[in-house]
């Protein structure tokens, strides 16, 4: 549930610029757009009561904790597909440089034990 008050956007930098120019805005937009705009925005935190309410960082979201406004995102190549070499190298590509990849598209990376289970798991996918 949410406020009726509002103007939807898909243009993330446009809802940076209403939220801070508003003091009581709120806005939905990816972790990134708030490091970037920290000086100008706040964060809300999220739980079942004031007491556990989870504000977004880094951990929060590699954890799980600051849920349900972040997720993880998959890749979930067929079994078939799995088998063809340059799908397979796409695979060992992304996990080897994941970390890498996170920061240019500013998303959270996986911890070390998240790309060692990915890792892991692409092994007993290929069989």
């Amino acid at each position: 549930m949410t406020r009726e008050d509002y103007e939807a956007s898909e243009d993330d930098n446009q809802l940076v610029t209403g939220v801070s120019g508003d003091k009581g805005g709120l806005g939905y937009f990816g972790f990134s757009y708030y490091e970037q705009n920290a000086d100008k925005l706040n964060l809300v935190g999220v739980g079942e009561d004031a007491g556990s309410c989870v504000k977004p960082s880094s951990e929060t979201i590699q954890d799980g904790s600051y849920k349900p406004l972040s997720r993880p995102l998959f890749m979930y190549p067929s079994a078939k597909a799995i088998e063809r070499p340059e799908v397979k190298a796409f695979m060992d590509f992304t996990l080897a440089n994941q970390a890498d990849i996170a920061k240019a598209a500013n998303i959270v990376p996986l911890t070390g034990d998240q790309a060692s289970k990915a890792k892991s798991d692409l092994t007993t996918a290929e069989g």
